[in-house]
This record gives C-alpha cells, sequence and structure tokens, in this order.
C-alpha cells in the first residue's frame, strides 16, 4: 500500500471527538439513558475517548461496552482468513433496555458492519434508541445506513483505503487514505 494523503491527525481526531462528544450531548438533552458501545476494534477506544470526554463535559460516567460483530456479518467468508472464525462475547457495562445507544465505529464504509452490529445489539436487548457515531465517513454504502455523528467525510474512490491508526492499537493517532 502507499499513503496517497494524511486526513487527520492527533490533533484532528481529538477536535473531530470532541465535536461528536458535545453533539451526542446536545442531541440527547444530557446523559440520561446514554450508552457508548464500540465496535471491535478502533470503535473501543473510541468509545473509552468520548466518555471521558462526556465525563469531563458533564461531570457524569457513561456506561460503555464493547460488541465484536464477526459472526453476524453477512460477508464473513469474503472478508475471513481463517476458516473458523472466533467467537468473541460483548461486554457490555448495563442492560441496554429502553436505552439510547450510540454504536461507535472509525470507519463508515458499506453499512455492512453497522447493520451486523444492530444485529448484534438486538440479541442483547431492545434499545429505545440506536445512533451511530463515526470517525469517518468515506462513502460507498451499500446498505441504507447513515451515522448520526461524523468526524470527518472523505469523499473516496472504491479502490481507495482508510487506515485508522489509533494510540491504544498502533501508537499513534493518524488518518490515512491508501492506494491498492
Amino acid at each position: 500500500m502507499k499513503e496517497k494523503a494524511q486526513i487527520l491527525d492527533e490533533a484532528a481526531i481529538n477536535r473531530a471527538l470532541t465535536r461528536i462528544a458535545h453533539e451526542i450531548l446536545e442531541r440527547n438533552k444530557g446523559v440520561d439513558d446514554l450508552v457508548l458501545i464500540g465496535i471491535k476494534t478502533r470503535g473501543v477506544p473510541l468509545s473509552e475517548r468520548l466518555k471521558a470526554k462526556i465525563n469531563h463535559i458533564e461531570g457524569v460516567e457513561v456506561p460503555i461496552g464493547e460488541i465484536d460483530i464477526t459472526l453476524y456479518r453477512d460477508d464473513l467468508t469474503h472478508v475471513s482468513k481463517t476458516s473458523t472464525p472466533q467467537v468473541n462475547n460483548a461486554t457490555i457495562e448495563t442492560n441496554i433496555d429502553g436505552k439510547k445507544v450510540i454504536l461507535i465505529d472509525d470507519v463508515l464504509f458499506t453499512g455492512r458492519t453497522v447493520r451486523a452490529a444492530m444485529d448484534a445489539l438486538v440479541d442483547l436487548g431492545r434499545p429505545a434508541q440506536i445512533q451511530l457515531a463515526v470517525l469517518v465517513d468515506r462513502g460507498h454504502r451499500e446498505l441504507p445506513i447513515r451515522a448520526d455523528y461524523i468526524g470527518k467525510n472523505i469523499p473516496t474512490a472504491q479502490e481507495e483505503i482508510v487506515t485508522v491508526q489509533l494510540k491504544e492499537h498502533d501508537n499513534i493517532d493518524l488518518v490515512n487514505i491508501n492506494e491498492k
């Protein structure tokens, strides 16, 4: 892969997450009944960062969780390099029944990951509402899914790859567009 452009650096990621935190609070009129759930892998540290930002703004700890959507994907045979996918349980600090769940992911592309995450959530309970926050929306949707909160819209070509690196996994905060 060849790097085509750097889209977000550490400061820009931080500003985007701060803005998303404020937008979540404004739209939901505070933190009542909010639950932040990160989609593995990079949605999890983003949810933890949003929790910290909301706590800083409101002085309230919002429950968080993480969800692995591997077995819920409809394109598992296309994306899995192993013949047997591994199952990782969801870890959520609270019951999601009747809650406003904010699903958090790094990149919104075709919409298939989000659809799988919603299927997994419904297996865990019945939220009153599901909202979606993403760091990057790159377009090219295959399903009728849109994000409620977007850090940055990045128009891309179908063959380009958006790479999100976060300190918690990659020791750097950076978003790049790469060419295959």
